[in-house]
């Protein structure tokens, strides 16, 4: 077999999408086990839509995951030019050799026409297709018709007998009925070719040997395969991915989930864990991991391992490997990664910023959370309800007790590492005849505001011993004005 070729081609009409993303992923791991190449192929022929803004929003989102291709739009290759605008001759050539062949013919039909057909096929219940009006017109007439400078658009003539079949490497052999094939435009009206033409003469023209794309295009494919057919060309091998799904089995959408890269990115989903997240959408490691790097799912990639059932785009399961990838990175690299744009506080980590980091990493989900989690390390302490340092069986001159006498340990303690502060406070309690929990938990809304935080005596060490002494002196005060 000839060396593997495979390409995304995402459409830049919006924001980079996590399906676009999940596709490329498997045609990269794909070719990089097969020692292929990836092709990233921008198919930008609706002039409406697409813009270089959204190209470039594309390209940075597949960069920032790290799935880099060997030809495209910004590296060139030998089959450039890789903007599909940029090759409008190409396809006019190929849809021109398709009408001298016969394969093709001219329409002349105006919008109001078309519409007029879809209206009365709707009415009747029939399939919504082209009638081949134009088709029966004498190729003569038609070249005296474009000569004048007619509008018209180039369509593939569809033997309308018989069934097209296909190979797909996941689902097997697909047949459809001609009869249900529209004579589909190949060129429209401005020039510009459809996705259909585009497609074909481009992964020929680029040698890509496997399509790997949504399942969504299935329906496309017959479109393709006559395509190839009318060329005299062998299609390339068919790889329909499932589409992903919500949680009750329909599309992913962003009216159900945020869909656009840009969104995880910027809500502090680490790279390599969507990446490892996307990876199990429809495919399993064989020895059942759930968390692993992208060397070692391209190292055991089979396309014989991927699953036709809908994956479902759990956010729920990205948070948990969020989480672990998290976890993996240490202290360092973490702080640097969150000061990287997930922080109010902005410059080089210095040694609090990291003591903060260690403090919530076992707890940190998206690096978005950093600042609402340590907000009062280094913001002070937001307002609370004074009743909440009052705990259970415990009286509110019992509480204000316990505050005096904590201020007091804190100004006199000689030692405020973690170790040694934890120990004071455990040997107060006893003397008090208090439990250590009550206690810990009226110092850990004095300190923090909250009832949940990080490790209270670390975090204590952390905003310091006079902050400490201050913040207990407010709580002293919210008691007695309460």
């Amino acid at each position: 077999m000839s060396q593997v070729r495979v390409r995304i081609a995402p459409s830049p009409t919006g924001e980079p999408h996590v399906g676009t993303a999940y596709i490329a992923l498997f045609n990269y791991a794909f070719a990089h086990r097969e020692g292929g190449k990836f092709i990233f192929r921008s198919e930008d022929t609706d002039r409406e839509r697409s813009t270089t803004a959204n190209e470039d929003a594309i390209l940075r989102s597949l960069k920032w995951l790290g799935l880099q291709w060997d030809e495209g739009p910004d590296v060139g290759g030998p089959h450039a030019p890789y903007r599909q605008s940029e090759r409008a001759a190409i396809y006019k050539t190929h849809a021109d050799a398709l009408i001298e062949s016969g394969k093709a013919y001219y329409c002349f039909c105006s919008a109001e026409r078309l519409a007029q057909i879809r209206d009365e096929q709707a009415k009747n219940k029939q399939a919504i297709m082209y009638d081949g009006f134009c088709r029966g017109i004498d190729p003569a007439e038609a070249r005296r018709r474009v000569q004048a400078g007619e509008p018209r658009v180039i369509r593939l003539a569809v033997d309308r007998s018989g069934e097209t079949c296909f190979e797909d490497k996941l689902r097997g052999r697909i047949a459809i009925r001609n009869e249900g094939v529209d004579d589909q435009v190949l060129l429209k009206s401005d020039g510009f070719p459809t996705y259909h033409l585009a497609s074909v003469v481009d992964d020929r023209l680029m040698g890509v040997t496997h399509v790997i794309r949504a399942e969504e295009w299935i329906s496309s494919t017959p479109k393709h395969v006559l395509l190839y057919n009318a060329f005299g060309w062998t299609p390339p091998m068919f790889v329909h991915m499932p589409l992903l799904r919500n949680q009750d089995k329909s599309k992913i959408s962003k009216r159900r989930n945020p869909t656009s890269l840009d969104f995880y990115r910027n809500e502090g989903y680490l790279p390599e864990a969507m990446l490892n997240f996307l990876a199990l959408m429809g495919y399993s490691m064989p020895d059942g991991r759930e968390v692993f790097p992208l060397s070692e799912f391209i190292a055991g990639f089979s396309l014989d391992r991927v699953s036709t059932s809908g994956p479902v785009f759990d956010l729920q399961k990205l948070e948990w490997i969020n989480g672990e990838y998290i976890r993996r990175l240490d202290t360092d690299e973490l702080a640097t990664r969150i000061c990287n744009g997930f922080t109010k506080r902005i410059g080089v980590p210095d040694e609090a910023f990291k003591k903060a980091v260690a403090l919530i990493r076992e707890r940190i989900r998206k690096l978005s959370e950093f600042d609402d989690m340590t907000a009062f390390m280094f913001g002070g302490v937001e307002d609370y309800d004074p009743a909440l340092l009052i705990q259970k069986k415990t009286t509110k001159d019992d509480t204000i007790a316990m505050l005096k006498d904590s201020a007091e340990l804190i100004a006199g303690a000689a030692d405020f590492t973690p170790a040694a502060t934890e120990a004071a406070f455990r040997g107060m309690a006893e003397r008090a005849g208090a439990k250590p929990g009550n206690l810990f938990m009226v110092l850990r809304i004095a300190v923090t505001g909250r009832k949940v935080s990080t490790p209270l005596f670390e975090t204590m060490e952390l905003i310091g011993q006079e902050e400490c002494g201050r913040r207990i002196s407010v709580a002293l005060g919210k008691l007695a004005g309460a």
